[in-house]
């Protein structure tokens, strides 16, 4: 989930693999009997400890893996998401939870699908994102 508190976007450093260390947005697997929904704010307090509710659907990705293990085909479902309570804190499969500035994104580094969803995302919720120095 891409989940906002203002200006800043909900990001967690990923403590297991895939992409280990690196930042993301919250995110995981559907149990049974949860909607897709559902897992998504799910995963947002397992991961960070955030209440969150959801506002929309962002897209669905086909993410077909290539080259390292885990190699396989992934659905991603985004939501766009509103932080409703707490603070940042990691959990689950997070290393770190922090709101971020969205003017700061590019120095997280992320994977360029999450990237570009996280700034779909923010026009959707309409913010801008300031453009870079």
């Amino acid at each position: 989930m891409v989940c906002f508190r203002g200006d800043q976007v909900l990001l967690i450093k990923r403590g297991k693999a895939p992409r280990l260390g690196e930042w993301s947005i919250p995110g995981g697997h559907v149990e049974w009997g949860e909607t897709s929904a559902q897992a998504a704010v799910r995963e947002v307090m397992e991961e960070t400890g955030i209440e969150a509710e959801v506002i929309a659907l962002i897209d669905v990705i086909d993410a077909i893996g290539s080259g390292a293990p885990p190699q396989g085909h992934y659905v991603l479902i985004d939501y766009l998401g509103r932080w409703a309570s707490g603070e940042p804190k990691a959990g689950c499969d997070a290393a770190e939870a922090i709101f971020a500035p969205l003017s700061e994104l590019d120095s997280f580094h992320l994977w360029d699908v999450t990237h570009q969803i996280i700034l779909k995302a923010a026009g959707m919720a309409g913010l801008a994102r300031p453009p870079k120095a």
